[in-house]
Formats: structure tokens, sequence, C-alpha cells
């Protein structure tokens, strides 16, 4: 995959991670390709979670923002701990936040501002503890397949 983000919108997304990342104890991760392999994103935003091991955290509060950038589609799923405690309507109700600015080709800004609204709700529920907290996943953007290579 050819990287779509200019190397300033790359730093910018991996700055509202950390950012969103720097009260709380959770882990927001963005991943980027091409394509969608599968028919639902979701489907696909669970597989691409699982590769990335984003289900290792200690307190299973993972978060992940996938986009197929020329099939325009988008998903974000959370692990089980994040999802248990946000509102019902978090998800959907940050999903169609970043699409609103993606629908104006803003798609950089809706990253950030859907990185934000996790990071929100992170803070509230898994607030950072400096005693026991570790950055526990990388972040930087992926792209592409997102299984690390065979060595």
């Amino acid at each position: 995959m050819t990287n779509p983000l200019t190397p300033e919108q790359e730093a910018a997304l991996v700055a509202a991670i950390k950012q969103a990342e720097t009260a709380t104890s959770g882990e927001i991760r963005v991943h980027l390709e091409d394509t969608c392999p599968t028919p639902e994103p979701l489907d696909r935003a669970a597989q691409v979670f699982a590769d990335l091991a984003m289900h290792k955290t200690a307190q299973r509060n993972g978060v992940l923002f996938y986009m197929a950038w020329e099939s325009r589609q988008f998903a974000v799923i959370g692990d089980i701990g994040i999802n248990s405690v946000v509102p019902d309507d978090f998800w959907e109700t940050t999903k169609e936040t970043v699409l609103h600015l993606f629908r104006s080709e803003r798609y950089v800004h809706g990253l950030e501002q859907g990185v934000r609204m996790v990071g929100e709700q992170l803070r509230r529920y898994f607030p950072y503890d400096a005693a026991t907290d570790q950055n526990e996943l990388d972040d930087s953007i992926s792209f592409g397949d997102s299984k690390p290579p065979r060595v």
C-alpha cells in the first residue's frame, strides 16, 4: 500500500493519538489500507484488531480506527473493556462524526476528531495511573496487511 498521508498528516494523527492517551491507560490505533478485503468493514476491523494483538492490553481497552482508503470504507471498534462501559450509542455516534468530516473530504480531521472522542471516554473510564500505566501498543499508524512479517 502506498501511504495516502503526507508526513505532516501522519505526524498530526500520531500526535492526536498520543494526546488522547496522555490521561488514560487506554490504547488507540489507526490502520489504513487501500481496499477492504471483506464485504463489511467492521469484520475487517475486527480481523486487524486481532492481527495487531490489540486484545492483549491489561484492561482490554484498545480502540481501532480502520479505514480502507480507496474503497472509502470505515469502522471503529473497541475491545470488551471499553465496550462494556461506554454509552450504547457511543460507537455509532463516533462513526457518524468521523464520516461527516469524511464526506467533506476532511479525512485526517475526521480521524483526529474520532480519536479525541475516544480519548475522552478512555480518560473517563480508564484514568491514567502513573504507578502502573505504560504504553502497551505502538502509536504509529499501521498500513496495508496488518499481519507482522514472518521471520
